[in-house]
């Protein structure tokens, strides 16, 4: 019995279909095959088309070892980052893995530290050990140019995601922060509010200047004066939303509206005026950046601004695994993504 199943395994095996077979009988060379598994251009339609039948007819499934070997780098797509906020960063990795569902694909997560002299090299010795496919750099580090030089020098394909223009749009994912945040403040100025207060991001992060940037410019389009202790520098965390909402709400007067950089802020920011006894949205009205979950879940439900930072993973990773050389899949992916109000019940006229 144990040498039927033996002999069983082994012509299970020897039928399994290989490369040779799928060449004999598309009628073209080893070669062919492996350009059209490898997607390479230096195809016409016909050839390729023919190839993929026959692949598709015989179940010929390529060898993952091989394929990374031909092409010397592991199918791979890394996440690099430095971002305080772990709900970001879940989410682009819930948009990658959309777009990486299906392929030969898989997401490795490199934390690093931006601040560290060695980050750099720490960048280089790990793209060098994983020999990746390709990286999506989340912000702040992917607005530091010379990460990104270095994945060119590398070899390493890259997509940036951020706030502004960063890059060419092979290479970007980027979102219009500072008018979307224009747009949430002249919503608490048609509202009535004059007192509005911004907690905004930390130093060094491009989203943090372009959305004090919007805030600014809608407070001057009303021709509005605030003073400077009107704006608070938070951490995008719930404990420095906390701390920045305390400061200001004990200033003279306080603020009847303040707009949060994040929605971990904002939270604080609720949390923080019922501890006072405050009531959003009579006493105080608050609005958020993100629309994360926490937006919906606490009460009352957050106005925030809703931030697509899942279809931006999502298209980031689909310009990365376009094949080599081949650049209509990404032309073809998106690299600007609005930002959108989203209304719910935090907001209300101020108290004359």
């Amino acid at each position: 019995m144990a040498e039927q199943d033996k002999a069983s395994s082994t012509a299970k095996r020897a039928a399994k279909p290989t490369i040779n077979d799928v060449a004999r009988l598309a009628g073209v060379s080893k070669k062919t095959v492996s350009r059209v598994i490898n997607r390479s251009t230096l195809l016409n339609s016909e050839t390729r088309e023919r190839v993929e039948q026959v692949i598709a007819e015989l179940g010929y499934v390529p060898n993952p070892q091989a394929r990374a070997l031909a092409l010397r780098r592991n199918f791979l797509i890394g996440l690099i980052h430095d971002n305080p906020n772990a709900q970001t960063v879940l989410n682009v990795q819930q948009g990658i893995l959309e777009a990486l569902q299906g392929t030969e694909f898989e997401l490795v997560v490199r934390p690093v530290d931006r601040r560290s002299p060695l980050m750099l090299e720490d960048v280089r010795a790990f793209l060098n050990r994983q020999r990746l496919f390709g990286v999506l750099l989340l912000p702040p580090i992917s607005e530091n140019d010379v990460l990104a030089n270095l994945c060119d020098e590398l070899g390493c394909r890259y997509v940036r995601m951020g706030s502004a223009q960063l890059d060419d749009p092979e290479h970007l994912v980027a979102s219009n922060d500072r008018e979307a945040v224009r747009e949430a403040t002249t919503y608490l100025v048609d509202q009535g509010h004059r007192l509005i207060a911004l907690i905004e991001g930390p130093r060094g992060f491009r989203s943090a200047a372009e959305r004090r940037a919007g805030f600014e410019q809608a407070i001057e389009a009303a021709g509005i004066e605030l003073p400077r202790n009107y704006i608070a520098e938070g951490n995008y965390t719930f404990e420095s939303g906390i701390e920045a909402a305390n400061r200001l709400l004990d200033l003279g007067p306080p603020p009847t509206a303040i707009f949060a950089s994040n929605d971990e802020m904002a939270a604080g920011v609720v949390h923080a005026a019922n501890q006072r006894g405050l009531s959003v949205p009579e006493n105080l009205s608050v609005i958020g950046f993100d629309d994360t979950a926490i937006a919906a879940h606490i009460w009352p439900p957050l106005t925030t601004v809703r931030w697509p930072i899942i279809p931006m993973a999502r298209s980031a990773a689909l310009k990365l695994v376009g094949s080599p050389g081949d650049r209509t899949k990404a032309a073809a992916e998106p690299s600007f993504f609005l930002s959108s109000l989203v209304r719910r019940a935090s907001v209300a006229p101020p108290r004359q």
